[in-house]
């Protein structure tokens, strides 16, 4: 995940549904479960673990069977030690209690998330360590554990494991990403692995994504309890030696057999709470929507059109629309480099409010910044009595139309297709346009000599662009 760009933003759910799905994630009910059965006979070891011979009782406590209720039950318990909800009440004896912390899962959705999110961070370091049976491999004969053996480094695995999960976060919130779909888990640790601009991966890269696809099929098997991933892990049957006889068919082209995972609403909250825990700007829906309206189209600048949307509509929607209009309008104001966009999403956030906003745009239709915006708003609405642009402001829209698309989408189609409309409608537009006062003029002509695929429109753009900057003094 790249560090330069900012994240789009993130549509969260209501914190009272998220303190919801955290109280019902299963690492988290077992370990509140184990708090609140805590009782004067309850014993540890010198680790802080449940004795041996308490576990059975602890596994029956959460209604667990099978080989593997003991490990679930004392991975629950050492989740309650970690994050407060049982505390050791005396280390030679053993003794325990129920923790003060405990209390927090019936207080506020703030009070439950907050302990959620500190059972994430136990449960995250326990997904970076190597297995068990390589940790006991790897002990020397002092008891130490020689990392080396183990081929393990404990700072790059956290950092790889952050590194996956901050690329599912961005694809999930990215505009063109699954949303609430799920990755396939060899795209995953492509990611992570192929350089972007390697063509054709070596076999040296395809074992290097194979050998990380089965570190985060165990990974993302620890995460799942905890509430932060959905998890399809890898097919049994793919990982069968090639000595072995298949139990049956398995089909190859079917990429869900490799692992399937997506980030839950809970997932998203966390991995939002680390990005902003770690000081990356990592933006929510609905963060502005109690600030000015200048702070609504600056930070909508970078926003996706959706999100952008999403985000005025909230922000509209604690305020009557006519103030709400005249303050957006006011905001759209400037000559500075994020002007344009500014007034482009100053429209944009127009639209959604109704005819009510009326006398707002009358009284900027005089404005040289605003008045060409109000006209084409009055217009779309059917409104009378509106006055036709002089030929200074339609030329000065246009200009001022063109540098925030410019600066929202950058040499998009879309843009290159409305230079060339311009041009061909408009036989005499750059002998004009470049006399249009408005600090981008130079600039956004220069961008329509890039776009326009037709050589000689290109160069009298290019000669206009020329003539704007001379004549603006640069």
């Amino acid at each position: 995940m790249s560090d330069s760009s900012p994240l789009p933003p993130v549509r969260l759910h209501p914190e009272a549904e998220l303190a919801r799905d955290a109280l019902s994630t299963p690492l988290l009910t077992r370990a509140a479960r184990l708090a609140r059965w805590v009782g004067e006979d309850t014993r540890v070891d010198a680790g802080g673990g449940l004795v041996e011979e308490q576990l059975p009782a602890a596994a029956s406590e959460l209604g667990l069977s099978g080989d593997d209720a003991a490990a679930y039950a004392s991975e629950a318990w050492r989740v309650a030690l970690d994050i407060g909800l049982v505390e050791i009440l005396d280390e030679e004896e053993g003794t325990v209690t129920t923790g003060a912390d405990l209390a927090l899962l019936t207080g506020s959705p703030q009070d439950v998330l907050g302990v959620w999110l500190t059972a994430l961070e136990t449960v995250l370091a326990d997904a970076s360590v190597p297995d068990l049976d390589d940790l006991v491999d790897a002990l020397d004969e002092g008891g130490e554990v020689d990392l080396t053996s183990l081929d393990w480094d404990p700072q790059a695995e956290q950092e790889f494991l952050d590194g996956v999960l901050g690329n599912l976060y961005l694809l999930t919130v990215s505009e063109d990403g699954p949303g609430d779909g799920t990755v396939p888990l060899p795209a995953l640790a492509a990611s992570m692995i192929v350089p972007s601009d390697m063509g054709e991966p070596t076999n040296d890269v395809l074992e290097q994504v194979s050998d990380a696809m089965m570190r985060l099929d165990d990974q993302f098997r620890i995460l799942e309890p905890i509430g932060l991933v959905a998890y399809r892990p890898v097919d049994e049957a793919l990982m069968a030696d090639a000595d072995e006889e298949p139990a049956a068919v398995v089909d190859e082209t079917d990429v869900s057999r490799y692992g399937m995972v997506r980030l839950t609403p809970l997932g998203l909250y966390g991995l939002r709470s680390r990005l902003l825990e770690a000081g990356i700007a990592a933006p929510a829906v609905g963060d502005l929507a109690d600030k000015g309206a200048d702070a609504l189209l600056d930070g909508t600048a970078v926003f996706p059109p959706s999100a952008a949307q999403a985000e005025t509509e909230q922000w509209l929607a604690r305020r009557e629309p006519l103030a709400a209009a005249r303050e957006l309008l006011g905001a759209a104001r400037g000559g500075d480099q994020g002007a344009p966009l500014r007034r482009l999403r100053c429209q944009q956030a127009l639209s959604l409010v109704g005819t009510v906003a009326e006398p707002a745009l009358r009284e900027v239709l005089d404005d040289p910044e605003l008045g060409g915006l109000a006209r084409v708003w009055l217009v779309e609405r059917g409104f009378e009595d509106v006055p036709a642009p002089s030929q200074d402001m339609v030329f000065w829209l246009t200009v001022d139309t063109i540098a925030a698309q410019l600066a929202a989408e950058g040499n998009s189609e879309e843009l290159q297709g409305l230079v060339e409309g311009l041009a061909q409608q408009h036989g005499g537009f750059f002998a004009a346009a470049w006399r249009v006062d408005h600090p981008a003029t130079a600039d956004v002509l220069e961008a329509m000599g890039r776009l326009h695929p037709d050589k000689k429109v290109a160069k009298e753009a290019r000669k206009a662009a020329f003539k704007a900057r001379s004549q603006q003094g640069g």
